[in-house]
């Protein structure tokens, strides 16, 4: 697990260096042209998409509280579906397979798919 962690958190610095150092690029090639009034468009991009992620973002609690429902029905739903723990080889290979990993990716995938729904029918009204 932490051998994840930090290759993640790796490759993370990684995207970040290199997107600054393109981003740098990029305003040089914009000032040497001559468009100084165009030598801050990197951050008006920025700033626009952050507004529009704060607009599709209303109800934060409320997308969380859904995948975290759904998330917990789908443990249920694998605790149910789980052989007899009397039987210790027939629920072994049970947890062992991918179906519970499934189970709970269908629905956590359920709580996002419900979030979208609210979200959108609440913009048109």
């Amino acid at each position: 697990m932490n051998d994840v962690l930090m290759a993640a958190v790796v490759f993370f610095a990684i995207f970040q260096i290199l997107k600054s150092f393109t981003d740098f690029l990029l305003k040089r090639k914009i000032i040497k042209a001559g468009h100084y009034e165009n030598a801050g468009i990197l951050e008006q991009k920025v700033a626009s998409s952050i507004s529009e992620n704060q607009e599709a973002n209303k109800y934060p609690s409320l997308k969380w509280g859904l995948v975290a429902f759904f998330a917990g029905v789908g443990f249920i739903v694998i605790h149910q579906l789980s052989p007899g723990y009397n039987n210790w080889e027939s629920n072994n290979d049970f947890m062992n397979s991918m179906l519970p990993f499934g189970i709970e990716l269908v629905s956590i995938s359920l709580g996002f798919i419900t979030y979208f729904l609210i979200v959108n029918f609440s913009k048109k009204k």
